[in-house]
């Protein structure tokens, strides 16, 4: 197997309308998503050039982009989608976990938030 480190985007924050009940389509809130990502070390580790790693600027952006312009109701199905989308856009990586946190899932009770984590392996 082949070389690899790993990048970590942690607590990135998206207001989005994602969520089974529609009274969560309509009022939204804030997603804390973190996503580690083991990359293909290739020349990275001793060519100190930025062209030879993932952009951590760009896979905030790529994040930014699918969680707010698509609803999901499953955010099992919207971290899978994450670490999917991340594999195709970025040939170096080689996987990624999703973990995506919902602090106002619409359930009784006192509780920090709701999580899940998905990992994410290309073929």
């Amino acid at each position: 197997m082949s070389e690899t480190y790993r990048i970590g985007l942690k607590n990135c924050v998206f207001f989005a309308r994602h969520g089974v009940f529609e009274a969560e389509a309509e009022l939204g809130q804030s997603f804390y998503i973190d996503v580690e990502m083991d990359v293909l070390a290739g020349a990275a580790l001793t060519s100190d050039e930025p062209e030879d790693t993932v952009d951590y600027g760009a896979v905030h952006t790529a994040l930014h982009q699918i969680v707010t312009q698509e609803r999901f109701k499953l955010i099992e199905a919207l971290a899978y989608r994450i670490g999917k989308d991340l594999c195709t856009r970025f040939a170096k990586i080689r996987r990624v976990v999703v973990t995506i946190r919902k602090p106002s899932a619409p359930i009784p009770g006192i509780f920090d938030h709701a999580e899940v984590r998905v990992e994410y392996v290309p073929d």
